[in-house]
């Protein structure tokens, strides 16, 4: 086989292997972001727990100095009773009186509705407080193991970086330029095996010109249906 096609052989491995990590990475990127998300959800509920107790607080609060005022309102119509002249001031009077204890029965039952409700939503916010405790040790694991298998894969990667590097410093320029053409669109399918008499990046078969060119391995040959540099492997040579 012709040195330069063994050369862009060579390096169409190495950058595949380079590659080959990034399916690595984003998964473990996606660990991160989903253990992101389900600590950012149990904060956003524990939010939402901590505003609702305080907007039932502010309810009673309010609820309370209700009752204060009516409470002082019927000690008022206690003494004007002991003041009153006329039967229309007294049934006057006694209508306020029902009126403001059926205001205070309604106050109390308001104020137990919210305790209650508060009492409830304060076990959920034990709840998602432990949640988001045992979120916040799993994120750091997660991240400490996602640190891990970047730091391997960054140092496996400076290896495969390193084999590159010196495979472009002796290829020839023009027909490294051509594979890295080629590479923009193919990706790491730029140089693909022959087998079968079919170009195994588009899979179409080849004629028997090209074919005979790609087993004799002199020149650089490119498949005719799709553009990918060819070569065939040793196996393949002797079965044709």
């Amino acid at each position: 086989m012709n040195k330069h096609i063994m050369e862009l052989v060579e390096l169409s491995k190495t950058d595949k292997d380079i590659d080959s990590y990034q399916p690595q990475i984003d998964g473990a990127d996606r660990k991160v972001l989903r253990a992101t998300k389900r600590l950012e959800d149990a904060n956003n509920e524990l939010t939402t727990l901590n505003k609702l107790i305080l907007v039932n607080e502010d309810q009673i609060f309010s609820y309370d100095e209700q009752l204060k005022l009516l409470k002082e309102q019927l000690i008022n119509n206690s003494k004007k009773t002991k003041v009153i002249n006329t039967e229309k001031e007294m049934k006057a009077l006694a209508i306020e009186e029902d009126i403001a204890k059926e205001k205070m029965t309604t106050a109390n039952e308001e104020i137990d509705r919210l305790q209650l409700i508060n009492s409830r939503k304060t076990e959920e916010l034990e709840v998602v407080k432990e949640d988001v405790d045992n979120l916040t040790k799993e994120l750091v694991k997660v991240n400490d193991d996602v640190s891990k298998i970047k730091k391997d894969i960054d140092s496996s990667k400076v290896v495969l970086f390193n084999k590159r590097e010196k495979t472009i410093r002796e290829i020839d320029q023009k027909i490294l330029s051509f594979y890295e053409k080629i590479r923009i669109w193919a990706g790491n399918t730029a140089v693909v095996p022959v087998r079968k008499q079919a170009c195994y990046g588009c899979y179409m078969k080849i004629n028997e010109k090209t074919y005979s060119d790609v087993i004799k391995g002199d020149e650089i040959t490119t498949c005719p249906h799709c553009g990918r540099i060819l070569h065939i492997e040793r196996e393949d040579i002797e079965e044709a």
